[in-house]
Formats: C-alpha cells, structure tokens, sequence
C-alpha cells in the first residue's frame, strides 16, 4: 500500500512537471502575458494593462536565457527563431527587448522600416518624406514645440536635435554598406555593430589596459534595480532611500573620469577622435582595415503614441529583428495604480 502512494505521488510529480513544461514553452514561443508600467503609449495602451503578446507572428523564438525569472540569476543559451509569418511591419505595436538592458521588454509602435528614412518636424512625424498620421488613441500632452537647432540631452546620435526636431535618419537594412573613413559616423555605426554581434575594442600603444564597448547601459539597469522587487520590500520595512550593493558593482564596471579602473564603455558617452578610431578593434582586427561594413540584420524604428513622453528610438536608437519578440495583441486585464481595476479595458484589441 505504502509503495502504491509513492507510485500515485511520483505520477503526480511527473504530471505537473510536464505541465510546467509546457506552459514554459508555450510563454518562450507562442504568447506571453506582459504588464505595461508606462504610459508611453497612450492612449492606446494604458499604464497598467496587462497584455497578451502575440510571439508566433514574427517567428517564435527559442528561450535565450535560463534562470530564475524576476533576477539575473541564470545563463544565456544559444538559440534560433522558428519560420516568422511576417515581418513587423510599420504600424504594428511592437514588444522587444530593449537594446541597453534586454532584461526589459518595451512596447511601442513601429513607425518605419528597414530602408525607410525618418524626420520629425514641430512635432509632425515623416517617414520617406510623408506625414505619418498619429495614431487614432496617440496623443501629444505638451503644447510647447522644442524649436529646432535647440539640442536636447540624451537624444540618439548626439546631434543637435530634440523630440519635436529630429533627424532625417536611415534606417539600417541587411546588407546596407557603410563606407569607413574619415567621415563616418561612429555613433551610427558602432551600436549596429555591437547589435549584429561583434567585439569592439580600444587598445594599443599609449593606452592603459584594453577597454570594451558594450550596448548596455548602467543608467537604465541602475533603474531596472532600483524599481526592482528589492525596493518594494525595502520600502516596507524603511523609509531612506533604496540603493542597493549591486549598484557599486555595477558602475565599477564602467571607464568614466571618476572611475579609471572600468573596462566597459557605451558609444554614446565616448568622444570619437581621429586618434581614437586608431585603437578600435573588430573582431581582433584593427578598424584601419576595414573599407565598409555590411549591415548584417534588418533594423526598426519604434516610437510611442504618447509622443511626448516616450523615451523611444529617438533616445536610443534602431531596435534589431533580432530583439523583436512579439506583437501586442489584447488587453486581458488592466488595474490602475491606486484605482482599481478598469473593467471596460478588459478584451481591449491593441492596433
């Protein structure tokens, strides 16, 4: 008797660990349920929604990264993408992996696509020279137009440009071929290198250790940990300021004035000298030798229907088909923050 409630209980085990199986592999390839803790995108998506994202679309995707979900506790895994049914397309409300910290998925909508040249204009969006309408739910909460040729701080591509005044701007497609030389544009062209996957170095002579670029950037997983699960415990038992260890360990890793011992550095905050370039290395080859580069992936342009408060591809530049994961499909829940519940969300279709 003792044997067959063992036998029972083991049956059980193997049953609900088949079913954890399978909903694991259903939420890596096929639909994800997602929380929108923004409101970048309304009105079309409200801060608070939870979403069902639509993963088979683009082409599912093997996982990337095992480990306990919530923590970066885990390792990353080689993975592959199944056959997609299409391509994102402009339009389309898009959930990625954001490229400086892909432990955050956005969602925001796809403006335009690979090829496509982008300009925004008091305020006016263009794509290929063209008006693109605002979306039917988009909205513009700020009546005041950013003049143009007034810079604003933190904007892609550290041109003289701000939110209301930007661009015109290509957008990277594969096979695209950028000319080196004494008039590229390094902070177009090093995150496309980065994002299709190669090594970028300073080093040689006269410089002190061998320095590495790298697409993510401490601000945003510096933000990431502070409105992490630690700061919600944190802010129960205390009412001081949440800063956790990890933050010292993080910004140890960064080259800055004030820190001379880091060995990371982002495109965006490196001063691009014609001595500089002399110490980049690609893929253990000196970047004198290279006379172009072929663009290896496709890339999207992603903007927020809230346009003024989005920190979007102005910010931070073209999202890879790489990092695409999915499209919003359906709100299947929606709880606003200190509100309650919104009913009438519920079942809302996203487009």
């Amino acid at each position: 008797m003792k044997g067959q409630r063992i036998a029972a209980i083991l049956r059980e085990i193997k049953s609900l660990f088949i079913i954890l199986v399978i909903a694991l592999s259903l939420r890596a390839t096929v639909v994800e349920a997602y929380i929108v803790p923004t409101g970048s995108m309304e009105n079309t998506i409200m801060t608070g929604d939870f979403l069902i994202g639509n993963k088979f679309v683009y082409g599912m995707r093997t996982p990337d990264w095992i480990g306990i979900p919530y923590t970066e506790l885990g390792f990353d895994f080689p993975w592959s993408r199944f056959p997609r049914f299409r391509e994102p397309h402009s339009g389309d409300v898009v959930i990625f992996k954001y490229p400086r910290d892909h432990f955050q998925k956005y969602v925001k909508r796809c403006v335009a696509e690979p090829g496509e040249t982008v300009e925004v204009r008091g305020k006016e969006l263009l794509v290929n020279g063209d008006p693109y309408p605002l979306p039917e739910n988009g909205k513009f909460i700020d009546r005041t137009v950013v003049k143009e040729g007034i810079r604003q701080p933190g904007m892609f591509l550290r041109e003289g440009w701000n939110r209301d005044n930007f661009g015109p701007i290509r957008v990277p497609k594969a096979g695209d071929q950028i000319v080196i030389g004494p008039k590229t544009d390094w902070d177009y062209l090093l995150p496309l290198m980065l994002m299709d996957g190669h090594e970028i170095l300073l080093k040689g002579d006269g410089i002190n250790g061998e320095y590495r670029f790298t697409m993510k950037d401490p601000n945003d997983i510096a933000r990431r940990y502070i409105s992490g699960l630690g700061s919600l415990v944190h802010r129960i038992f205390s009412s001081a300021p949440y800063r956790p260890k990890k933050l010292e360990k993080l910004y140890k890793k960064y080259y800055s004035q004030s820190n001379l011992d880091g060995e990371l550095l982002n495109v965006w905050n490196f001063k691009f000298t014609e001595e500089a370039v002399n110490y980049l290395w690609i893929n253990g080859k000196s970047i004198r030798e290279f006379e172009s580069y072929s663009v290896q992936q496709n890339y999207y342009w992603m903007m927020g229907d809230n346009r003024d408060d989005s920190a979007d591809s102005r910010y931070w530049g073209f999202v890879p088909e790489e990092l695409v994961l999915g499209e919003a499909v359906v709100v299947y829940m929606s709880w606003k923050f200190g509100g309650g519940p919104r009913f009438s969300r519920i079942g809302t279709i996203i487009s």
